[in-house]
């Protein structure tokens, strides 16, 4: 059995990684083993993450959390969780190899997957003219011709964000009824970089190394049109990975971890969550650190208040999985 399980590769499972290691308790984190690293993996240039002026590759800002939080004396562990139960004293996590790992305490950072179209070139182009985040990448569509795709509030803040860069915003809806509150689409509406291209649905993106447009299908009509553009911002909606705690932790009405008040206390005692995972709003990669140095904390705090024996045997039978 083992002190601390953190479940969750991005920038808040290694942050609390790193925390709960330099506390010494020994975490064990579970990084998943085909998207560790989380969302960050799929980004290019990083340049508003603080401590680097001249920016950085995602996949290398992960990998330097990685080895910081290894460093520490993180075990990390390439597998997937295929279930958990938080219920009790000790705590149940299952792995894809069948294997399950017992703790005292679990952080809980899975994060959210951002919806896809679900169209041709969406995948291929991702990171080149294909973002889910303006505030990540708007910055290297200065004086370019743009796209953002959806319909709520979203859309409509994204959409505003990006004419500071771009010359020209196009707004795109599958229909003439925006989900966005009316003071949302007024305040797009009066910005002369925006336009609104309705009963439009995306059909596929074009482009080989980079993105050159859009071909869009007509919702009323059937027709079919093409759009040229240098980039396609999809604000369309994310998910929070919660599909392991359901029915175990309680959820908020958008769908994340509910918490008590700034912490990281979920409704089951030594079950803490951290990330987007609890965040509908900001999902940024430094609000993630935050939040997992948050979890950290909270963890090392619940993990004091046990009694010693049982703290003692958690840290003598600790193991590595193989």
């Amino acid at each position: 059995m083992r002190q601390l399980i953190i479940i969750g590769s991005g920038p808040a499972g290694y942050t609390a990684a790193i925390y709960a290691a330099r506390a010494n308790l020994s975490p064990l984190l579970i990084a998943s083993s085909v998207e560790a690293g989380g969302e960050l993996m799929n980004t290019t240039d990083v340049e508003n993450y603080p401590g680097f002026p001249e920016g950085i590759q995602g996949p290398a800002l992960m990998a330097l959390f990685q080895a910081q939080a290894e460093r520490f004396g993180t075990t990390v562990v390439l597998d997937d969780v295929t279930k958990v139960e938080l219920d009790g004293d000790v705590k149940k996590v299952t792995l894809g190899s069948g294997e399950t790992i017992e703790s005292l305490a679990v952080i809980y950072a899975t994060g959210s997957a951002y919806r896809k179209l679900g169209v041709e070139g969406e995948d291929r182009l991702s990171g080149h003219g294909v973002s889910w985040c303006a505030t990540c990448d708007g910055f290297f569509f200065r004086e370019k011709v743009i796209a953002v795709v959806g319909g709520g509030d979203s859309a409509m803040e994204e959409a505003n964000f990006l004419t500071k860069f771009a010359s020209k915003v196009y707004l795109i809806h599958r229909s003439e009824n925006l989900r966005a509150s009316e003071i949302m689409q007024e305040r797009a509406r009066q910005n002369p970089k925006i336009e609104f291209v309705l009963n439009k649905v995306v059909e596929r993106i074009d482009g080989d190394e980079l993105v050159t447009g859009v071909q869009l299908r007509d919702t009323v009509d059937g027709s079919e049109s093409h759009l040229e553009l240098s980039g396609l911002f999809i604000a369309v909606g994310s998910d929070p990975r919660v599909h392991l705690v359901h029915g175990q932790l309680d959820l908020t009405e958008e769908g994340t971890i509910k918490v008590d008040g700034r912490s990281s206390r979920t409704n089951l005692p030594g079950v803490f969550a951290a990330g987007d995972v609890l965040d509908p709003t900001y999902r940024q990669a430094v609000t993630a650190a935050g939040s997992g140095t948050v979890a950290a904390l909270d963890a090392e705090h619940y993990l004091a208040s046990l009694p010693r024996d049982i703290v003692a045997n958690a840290v003598e039978s600790e193991t590595v999985p193989a």
